[in-house]
């Protein structure tokens, strides 16, 4: 019997390494819930990319709705969403705003240069101490804001054209239709 303890212990790490697959083949991984959604936006003010001495605030954007895209020059992720932002971003009725999270301006401004700029508005987050109000886990993260600045949806990982018309565009248009 003690000859087979080890052949019994790796069939049981085989079991628990094929459920493990299975669970997440059966489990969206990207869908974390947010305890923000329905709440109001945290209260910010972050400093233009490209204006760095004049900032945002939450209230310089209450009465529109907005995009708040989080992105970054290290994100390989946003790379493969840079292409999406273009293309949609002009189709969706909301003001696109780039949020750079935890990047070198230089490197920000290098990566937009090189990739185009999608963003109606860019601020910057070098120090990432916003970002954890907004609850982010990293880059690439979206969050759509209503003009009373709540939480409206948001999205963990790059847009695609799919997560764009399926979720993003009747997530916009459920918004704007509640709109006072």
């Amino acid at each position: 019997m003690s000859r087979l303890m080890p052949l019994f212990g790796f069939l049981l790490l085989v079991a628990l390494f094929g459920f493990g697959i299975w669970w997440n083949s059966q489990h969206d991984q990207t869908a974390i819930p947010s305890p923000l959604i329905d709440k109001a936006a945290p209260a910010f003010n972050l400093p233009k990319l490209y204006e760095p001495e004049t900032s945002v605030s939450k209230a310089d954007l209450l009465g529109k709705p907005y995009l708040l895209n989080v992105f970054a020059s290290w994100c390989i992720e946003c790379g493969v969403e840079h292409p999406v932002l273009e293309a949609e971003g002009p189709t969706l009725g909301v003001l696109l705003v780039g949020y750079n999270y935890k990047d070198a301006p230089a490197d920000a401004k290098r990566w937009l240069a090189e990739h185009g700029n999608p963003y109606q508005l860019l601020i910057a987050d070098e120090s990432g101490r916003t970002a954890i109000d907004f609850g982010v886990y990293g880059a690439p993260e979206s969050f759509l804001i209503d003009a009373r600045g709540v939480i409206r949806y948001k999205h963990i990982g790059p847009l695609t054209p799919e997560v764009v018309a399926n979720e993003l565009k009747p997530a916009i248009a459920s918004m704007l239709k509640e709109a006072p």
